[in-house]
């Protein structure tokens, strides 16, 4: 198979998809001004073809930040697209067409992916698909777009999540995650106050969760939305660490992008030798995998900013395209297999 990414900065579909011909899966990454005629027009282009959209920036070597954005499989995969629903209340009502889907398909773990892109509650979402995806071991990466809407097969959806099911006809497909943060001394909490609807953490050890969090980095209020780049908190599961970042402040408390619940028990977290860490990411996946034909990644926000800041996105993108075809979505929240994470990068691997 083959991945193909196009572009315009100025938002013109058609210059987006000069290059594409005869696509077998389609994903669209527009800015929320053009985006739903983004939509309309990209399904009279490709008339058929299964199409996942969402409101955000794209990549290559290059981002587009206000643009539109292209990626394509031709070439060898197979792949539908469809829809669940309703996510912030009962995405399992729907959970059938995601059922159908994998028999049509008839992937296994070796050389089918699940790619989503989710408008909101996605935690609960991604427990509602890996009840399906489980059964057969099939891996997911994906992310959180802007604006509350996604779009599949040329419609429009809120209260959503888009999905698509690929499967590599020619070789095997495998899924990673990377985490550039390390634990920061020996600090332990256990969360209480909080509200698992709104995200927010009231307390860590009795005390407020915003003092708690000022006082061991010495940051102002305003500094917190900043600080949470360098340090947020962490949540042990198993062997791994979830990354949970700091929304915004509200009053003594702080709201999170991702759930916390009461009794949840956090660490902090430190930036490591991000560099490095990327290093150790492209030779893993080259040793995995010495022919690759693409790399779909969902880089989070909070890393753009940051790789921005300090001057490394321009150098970090060129380093991902020694890999090959490598091109994705700055997402709003990453997600892993079942996973809601942040201020990550996951991506999938096409042998």
């Amino acid at each position: 198979m083959r991945q193909i990414f196009g572009m315009s900065c100025s938002g013109n579909l058609s210059e987006a998809v000069d290059r594409l011909e005869n696509p077998q899966f389609i994903m669209l990454m527009s800015n929320n001004a053009q985006f739903e005629t983004h939509v309309r027009a990209l399904e009279k282009m490709y008339p058929g073809v299964p199409s996942i959209g969402c409101i955000g920036m794209s990549y290559d070597t290059s981002v587009v930040e206000e643009g539109v954005g292209i990626i394509a499989f031709v070439d060898g995969v197979t792949a539908t697209a469809n829809v669940l629903e309703q996510v912030s209340t009962m995405p399992i009502r729907y959970i059938e067409r995601l059922e159908e889907d994998v028999r049509r398909v008839g992937g296994t773990e070796q050389d089918t992916v699940c790619i989503d892109f989710c408008a909101g509650n996605d935690a609960c979402v991604l427990t509602t698909i890996n009840t399906v995806l489980s059964r057969r071991n099939i891996s997911l990466v994906g992310g959180t777009g802007d604006g509350g809407k996604v779009s599949v097969n040329g419609r429009i959806y809120e209260d959503a999540a888009a999905y698509a099911l690929v499967r590599n006809q020619n070789g095997r497909v495998k899924t990673y995650k990377e985490n550039i943060y390390r634990k920061m001394g020996n600090y332990r909490f256990i969360a209480s106050d909080t509200d698992r609807e709104k995200y927010v953490i009231g307390t860590l050890n009795g005390r407020s969760a915003k003092q708690v969090y000022k006082n061991i980095l010495h940051v102002t209020d305003e500094e917190i939305l900043t600080q949470t780049f360098q340090n947020p908190f962490g949540k042990i599961n198993g062997d791994d660490t979830c990354i949970i970042s700091i929304k915004e402040v509200q009053g003594d408390a702080l709201a999170c992008f991702r759930q916390v619940n009461d009794s949840d028990v956090l660490i902090l977290l430190e930036l490591s030798d991000y560099a490095s860490v990327v290093q150790r990411t492209i030779q893993m996946i080259c040793r995995d995998f010495p022919s690759r034909s693409a790399v779909f990644s969902v880089n989070c926000l909070f890393r753009y900013k940051l790789f921005c800041e300090r001057g490394y996105m321009e150098k970090y993108l060129e380093e991902m395209s020694e890999l090959g075809s490598h091109a994705g979505l700055v997402g709003y929240g990453e997600h892993y297999n079942n996973r809601f994470v942040n201020q990550s990068m996951t991506c999938v691997v096409f042998e």
